[in-house]
């Protein structure tokens, strides 16, 4: 699915703020979630070199990264805000990044004895791309670039962008549709 507006600033060089942007509220009402479906969600794991094109990613695992996009937008609210992070959406985070073993772990095979095993191919790939988003995640809210850190302010969008000079939208769509909205409240107040 092509996404309905470009990348937000700093979203090349933030994995995680792409993938906060992936939840995109549009004017009139209108939502697009990119990841909506496990074929888009293998889909955009594939274009960010995630996961191969053959990962054939289930619900359950397109439901994993929905909830982490969710915790992320609160960490990057809470951040923006001013205010202390939910515990829930810390903890989210923190287990994305402990959960991708860096050995194959010592099992036990009741007939067999011990073994060493990696889990499961899907599980791997859904850890990594979990663990990877969050690092990302985590370096852009402890980073030199947090304090740029800002929501778009155009009223109905919900993208968040790093903020370089003056610019406070996530696009030149946003910016156009705010300075519009100025200007006919300015044309229909006289």
């Amino acid at each position: 699915m092509q996404p309905p507006l470009p990348p937000a600033p700093g979203s090349d060089a933030y994995l995680a703020l792409d993938f906060a942007n992936t939840a995109i509220a549009l004017p009139g009402g209108q939502y697009v979630d990119l990841l909506g479906s496990p074929a888009s969600v293998n889909g955009w794991l594939t274009a960010h070199n995630l996961a191969p094109d053959n990962a054939d990613v289930q619900e359950l695992c397109a439901t994993q990264l929905r909830a982490l996009r969710e915790h992320v937008r609160s960490l990057f609210a809470a951040r923006i805000a001013g205010v202390p992070a939910l515990p829930a959406a810390l903890t989210a985070v923190n287990d994305a990044l402990t959960q991708v073993p860096t050995a194959a772990l010592l099992r036990w095979d009741d007939s067999d004895g011990p073994y060493r095993a990696v889990p499961c191919p899907t599980n791997q790939i859904l850890e990594h791309a979990l663990a990877t988003i969050s690092a990302s995640a985590a370096d852009l809210l402890t980073g030199p670039e947090a304090e740029a850190l800002t929501a778009c302010e155009a009223t109905s969008c919900n993208r968040y962008l790093i903020r370089h000079g003056r610019r406070h939208w996530c696009s030149t769509r946003c910016g156009d549709r705010t300075r519009a909205a100025r200007a006919y409240a300015r044309r229909t107040t006289r």
